[in-house]
């Protein structure tokens, strides 16, 4: 299998030499030494306090970058159909980790939250598998489906009784933040795949709910929810972590206090390096620095759906679903993590990618980056357009026994 991938085409090396599509790679990069600079500095003294060894978080983060490199260059080897035909396997490991996770003596707790499983050196954390297999799964459905999800509402609500108890298990870890990035990219999938909007409104409305009993059903998530209204009100008690981070935003104002040069870090906001590291950037780099790192997020986000967007003229409609369901899944992460620490959501625990310190989740950042240039060098170059073609004989035919295993790419004419 390995040598099969080695012989086969690839964007590594092509008829080009290195194919792949610059400017993508360029925004995912520019991020990632944004990401390794503002860690080391956000983490300086809290390292040092830990472990005697000021940069002893960027050592560990430049580990993680390296697997994640690695990470992304095996995933660019792999064909997106193969993808397609294991995405329903992947779901299934993706669940079991969400299962094991909760269980005592495998999982990990952090802070109240069992969301990590420990491997030794390094954690696991399934929810950002989760997410991952869970955009292949839909994006695979959405293929050996679409007549069905356009015209019935079977076809709609299938994939809501997969993505349902997967919702369930994040929400057990507890981990809200991750749940509604997931549950907001498989829905955008589902309409962008052609679910008619009328259908999303009893959803919104139940999803709606769930998410008020969710938010109520326990004290610490209604206190967050309260007090990011006014953190000032309880500025030493629930509402501090955020009223730090607005002070870190009001030190930077224009072009901030200089890098290295944060008080904030210094013990004053918690979790200076991972979920609040945009605040320690505004601070440092000013109005200015937030700024322009936000337009980064917005162009390799745009860049993503437009990859997306030509996946689907040239009719590679797994490809183009997987590359929409990987914009929005960043989109989701960077708005609700900037949302956080500006005070317009309550603290949620997400991580802004390619810049928060965190193992799992910068891998399957690289990975997704991979995925990304995959899909746009295939589309390229024209490989597996001949499966995306369908018509409503192949449909048909797709749904009957003789079709084979749904994860199987179905020919059209």
């Amino acid at each position: 299998m390995i040598a099969q991938l080695l012989a086969a085409p690839s964007p590594l090396h092509s008829r080009r030499g290195i194919d792949l599509d610059f400017p993508l790679l360029a925004g995912c990069l520019a991020l990632l030494g944004l990401g390794l600079v503002m860690i080391t500095s956000a983490s300086s003294e809290v390292a040092a306090s830990l472990s005697g060894n000021p940069l002893y978080h960027m050592v560990r983060h430049l580990i993680y970058v390296a697997i994640g490199i690695v990470a992304a260059l095996v995933t660019l080897l792999v064909p997106m159909a193969q993808w397609q035909r294991f995405s329903g396997r992947l779901l299934l490991l993706a669940v079991v980790l969400l299962i094991l996770v909760l269980l005592p003596g495998i999982g990990r707790e952090v802070n109240g939250a069992s969301r990590w499983i420990g491997f030794g050196l390094f954690n696991l954390q399934p929810s950002e598998l989760a997410k991952l297999f869970t955009v292949m799964f839909i994006a695979a459905y959405l293929v050996r489906r679409q007549a069905e999800v356009r015209e019935k509402l079977m076809g709609f609500l299938k994939p809501l009784l997969v993505l349902g108890p997967i919702a369930v298990l994040l929400l057990a870890e507890p981990d809200f933040g991750a749940t509604v990035v997931l549950v907001g990219a498989s829905i955008a999938m589902l309409f962008l795949g052609g679910v008619n909007l009328l259908r999303f409104i009893p959803l919104a409305a139940g999803v709606l709910g769930a998410g008020v009993l969710v938010m109520t059903s326990q004290a610490y998530r209604l206190e967050r929810l309260t007090n990011f209204v006014d953190p000032w009100a309880d500025q030493y008690g629930a509402g501090y972590q955020l009223s730090q981070a607005l002070i870190a935003f009001g030190r930077g104002e224009w072009f901030g206090v200089g890098l290295g040069n944060s008080i904030q870090k210094q013990f004053y906001l918690p979790e200076a390096h991972t979920d609040f590291v945009f605040a320690v950037l505004a601070e440092e780099l000013g109005m200015v620095g937030a700024l322009a790192t936000v337009a980064l997020f917005v162009f390799v986000s745009v860049r993503a759906l437009y990859i997306g967007l030509w996946a689907e003229k040239a009719q590679q409609f797994f490809s183009a679903y997987v590359a929409y369901g990987l914009a929005f899944l960043w989109i989701g992460q960077v708005l609700i993590n900037i949302g956080v620490n500006v005070g317009l959501l309550p603290t949620k625990g997400l991580t802004l990618p390619f810049l928060s310190y965190g193992g799992s989740s910068l891998v399957i950042c690289c990975v997704s980056l991979a995925l990304l240039l995959r899909i746009e060098w295939e589309r390229r170059t024209h490989l597996g357009s001949e499966d995306v073609e369908f018509s409503e004989a192949d449909f048909a035919e797709a749904d009957s026994p003789e079709a084979g295993s749904p994860g199987e790419v179905v020919h059209g004419r």
